[in-house]
């Protein structure tokens, strides 16, 4: 549980991540012990470098729920390798959809490298929580 927390601080910190941080460890680790959630973390020279999160609970469906690289490794493409290497797990078996949210909060990068990658924007919302949290932290 400690380890899976500190990839998503560290991870998320640059991108204001705080959803798995106000979870219970009980909540939290019902979700990463269910069978159909996969974490996958690479390591570069013994030190983890990020994870990708993928969540199978909806039969069919993979969402990518979690997506990022730590970021003293931000820079060495391991991002777009990371989404390759997830979404190759992802459609490797009877699957039909395989989708994931991102916001403007995240890496300026992150929407042109799902859109590569052949993701497509589906659906637009505004988040007044995301955005009074920004302004919090002095995002504009």
């Amino acid at each position: 549980m400690s380890f899976y927390r500190y990839l998503y601080d560290t991870v998320g910190a640059p991108w204001h991540w705080y959803e798995r941080s106000e979870l219970s460890d009980a909540a939290l680790l019902a979700i990463l012990e269910d069978p159909k959630v996969e974490v996958y973390v690479p390591y570069v020279r013994g030190t983890p470098a990020g994870y990708v999160e993928l969540d199978r609970r909806v039969e069919g469906e993979v969402e990518v729920a979690y997506l990022g690289v730590i970021p003293e490794f931000i820079g060495r493409r391991l991002g777009s390798w990371l989404l390759d290497f997830g979404l190759r797990k992802a459609w490797r078996r009877g699957v039909h959809r395989v989708w994931l949210h991102t916001c403007t909060l995240d890496h300026p990068a992150a929407l042109s490298m799902y859109q590569r990658a052949g993701f497509k924007v589906y659906d637009r919302k505004v988040n007044m929580l995301d955005m009074r949290r920004a302004r919090r932290e002095g995002v504009s």
